[in-house]
């Protein structure tokens, strides 16, 4: 027995090894489907090599959703089709997941209409505030889709990092502009982005950039991308940036109505909603002045590959696309009353030229100046 019981291995050792509970294998073998081959003097089990083979096998199925009974039907009747069982079993996963990925989108769509338009008894139309993390719940599902990272604009950025070897992204979003050749912390409060974020990205904290979770001076340079505007309190938050690192780098927009509104087709034309939305808020002078900073232009090139609010400057077509829209914070902000109307409106333009004639002294244009800012500090 002493002998036997050398090459056979204790239920505790086989439970450690295969990452189950003690008691789930006393289930197993008080069921029959998994049955150790010894038993020590002590009456313990032993389990043999054979025991381990066929323990991993069951557990196998397990991860794949098989029942205990299914189980073992597979690992005991040597005529069961194994492949044919798996083959089932994927086309049952594959149709599980399409009706998930379809009820999710439902819901989004639904969010989307709620937490844009919401009509009161008296039959108005109001629409809730919603801060950054509020409003990425509902359209960061949609964001990977078409915001990627514009090398021409990441250059502008990483050049405004200067010598900083250790950066702070906050409002990082899934990442797009983290420059890969330095330490990068992330800071993102919306659950959907963080889960968006892809494989090997900057460790992400769940925090708000008013109230960053690092102590005075942690960094040398902290970065914002296209956030400033969903703060609840822009001021607040370039300041903690401005606590937490020597170096702030900041990309933004002049939302004045020389400097953005008018000049600005799509706002000027189709949506001027857009100018109640950003009313009240900091001007990028007042950003500026905030943490002793500087205002640097940011050129649009005509084919950017980013696809935030102003990238199709040059490309009307793309507007009229629900995925591009869906990407952008501003089109779900004015409404679907709005986003229908400006979308109809602009379609209608470009099949009849009219779009062209009124912005024939863009076509020629390789980039653009609209108003976009790096607020470097």
């Amino acid at each position: 027995m002493v002998g036997v019981v050398a090459e056979h291995l204790t239920v505790g050792r086989v439970a450690e090894l295969a990452g189950v509970s003690v008691r789930t294998l006393h289930h197993y073998d008080e069921i029959g489907l998994v049955r150790p081959s010894a038993r020590t003097a002590a009456g313990y089990r032993a389990y043999a090599a054979a025991d381990v083979a066929r323990l991993r096998e069951v557990l196998a199925y397990r991860r794949l959703g098989f029942g205990l009974r299914e189980i073992a039907a597979l690992v005991d009747d040597p005529t069961t089709d194994a492949i044919a069982q798996l083959r089932q079993l994927r086309g049952l996963l594959l149709d599980r997941r399409d009706r998930a990925a379809a009820m999710v989108a439902n819901i989004d769509r639904e969010l989307r209409e709620r937490v844009t338009a919401v009509e009161t008894e008296d039959g108005a139309t109001e629409r809730p505030r919603l801060s950054g993390a509020e409003l990425y719940e509902v359209i960061g599902a949609d964001y990977p889709a078409t915001r990627r990272t514009e090398p021409r604009i990441a250059a502008q950025v990483n050049a405004a990092l200067g010598d900083a070897r250790t950066v702070l992204n906050v409002g990082a979003g899934t990442g797009s502009y983290e420059p890969a050749d330095r330490e990068v912390v992330a800071v993102e409060p919306s659950a959907v982005m963080r889960a968006r974020r892809p494989p090997g990205a900057a460790p992400c904290v769940a925090a708000h950039a008013e109230h960053l979770p690092f102590p005075d001076q942690s960094f040398d340079a902290a970065m914002a991308f296209s956030t400033v505007h969903h703060w609840r309190d822009p001021l607040a938050g370039l300041r903690e940036m401005r606590r937490v690192a020597r170096r702030v780098v900041v990309f933004t927009h002049d939302a004045s109505e020389a400097g953005w509104r008018q000049r600005f087709w799509l706002i000027r034309d189709y949506l001027p909603e857009v100018a109640g939305l950003v009313a009240g808020r900091p001007s990028v002078v007042d950003l500026a002045r905030a943490v002793g900073g500087r205002l640097e232009p940011v050129l649009i090139p005509w084919d950017c590959a980013d696809g935030f609010f102003e990238a199709h400057w040059r490309r009307p077509e793309g507007y009229l696309h629900e995925p591009v829209r869906r990407a952008v914070s501003m089109w779900t902000r004015v409404g679907p009353a709005a986003e229908r109307r400006a979308v109809r409106e602009l379609g209608a333009d470009l099949d009849s030229g009219r779009w062209a004639e009124r912005n024939r002294d863009l076509v020629e244009l390789d980039a653009a100046e609209l108003g976009l800012r790096l607020l470097i500090a």
